[in-house]
């Protein structure tokens, strides 16, 4: 087990980050402990709470009650109605894990789901989404998003951006610092030695000799042969459509697709409830349960807490594997 407890940020009160939380807890409290960061009357009612100063003591707290880094918010929590009230407890919230992580009194910074439009009606949210956000307060230019489960692990080269724009966006420094942050982050935090990178063509059928496009003849394939004279295990470029049965997963360790839907929808066909987010290239582990807010059931007592339990067990194995032998 890691020494350090997770930091595990609150995300948007109002959807279902406080119920999974709790969930989470019940399922995780004697084997990964937790500090939740965030109001605690936005817990569900009657959820057995210890508010905290130093998250140090989680460990000790975790079996018999949620340990809790309380910060005070603005409004109430009401199911499926995002408050802008909140938006800076939200946003404060994170940037407390963030600290928590890097002043080591935490091991990982897990992240339940935000609003983007509730954060900027509260505070002017400037960011694309939590990456970026995330991205900013390590100081770092780029990152890469991975979603990982057991069954698959896959990085879009190209995030939440037209399909019209994607061409343009898909550069060859763009995918060599996709590629290259992946293979470090499978080292780092996978605790693979050597990893194997399948690369996805752009086009249909990788372009089929340049008769359904020409970028993976211009540049893509002789990128890929560069990187593999550098020493890197990468192949493809792919045919997207053969890239993800079984047969094929068991040859790579990491796909990397070329825009957002090449990558999620393999992932979450093969393993919906418990895919989990990771960000590669931060100077401290990140990880999020893959899915949002879910205001239609936020309150109803009915999510599955499945993915985020999946990112808070992820992050202790990677948390162990970045200290490497207790």
């Amino acid at each position: 087990m890691s020494r350090l407890p997770i930091a595990l940020s609150c995300g948007e009160p109002a959807g279902i980050g406080p119920e999974i939380a709790l969930s989470a807890w019940q399922a995780l409290r004697d084997t990964c402990p937790f500090v939740w960061i965030g109001d605690p009357r936005h817990l569900p009612a009657g959820a057995p709470v210890v508010t905290v100063a130093d998250p140090a003591t989680a460990g000790a707290i975790s079996a018999s009650a949620l340990p809790v880094l309380p910060l005070s918010f603005a409004g109430d929590a009401i199911p499926g109605q995002p408050d802008p009230r909140n938006a800076k407890g939200v946003i404060s919230a994170i940037e407390t894990g963030v600290d928590l992580v890097r002043s080591g009194h935490a091991s990982v910074l897990c992240t339940a789901p935000i609003h983007k439009k509730a954060l900027i009606d509260g505070a002017g949210f400037a960011y694309p989404g939590h990456t970026e956000f995330l991205a900013a307060l390590g100081g770092v230019d780029r990152v890469v998003m991975m979603l990982a489960s057991e069954a698959l692990r896959v990085v879009p080269a190209t995030i939440h951006i037209p399909l019209s724009q994607v061409p343009t966006a898909l550069t060859p420094g763009l995918l060599r610092d996709t590629v290259t942050i992946t293979a470090q982050g499978l080292k780092d935090q996978f605790a693979i030695a050597q990893p194997r990178i399948a690369i996805a063509g752009l086009n249909p059928h990788a372009g089929e000799g340049g008769a359904m496009g020409t970028e993976e003849l211009d540049w893509i394939a002789p990128l890929i042969a560069q990187m593999q004279d550098e020493g890197l295990r990468v192949t493809g470029p792919h045919p997207a459509d053969t890239m993800f049965h079984a047969a094929a997963r068991a040859r790579y360790d990491a796909a990397i697709a070329m825009y957002h839907d090449q990558a999620l929808i393999p992932i979450k066909t093969l393993d919906f409830d418990r895919g989990v987010n990771v960000t590669l290239g931060l100077p401290f582990l990140r990880t999020s349960p893959d899915h949002g807010t879910a205001f239609d059931i936020a309150g109803k007592g009915i999510a599955n807490p499945a993915s985020l339990i999946e990112a808070l067990k992820l992050a202790q194995r990677m948390a162990q594997t970045r200290q490497g032998p207790q």
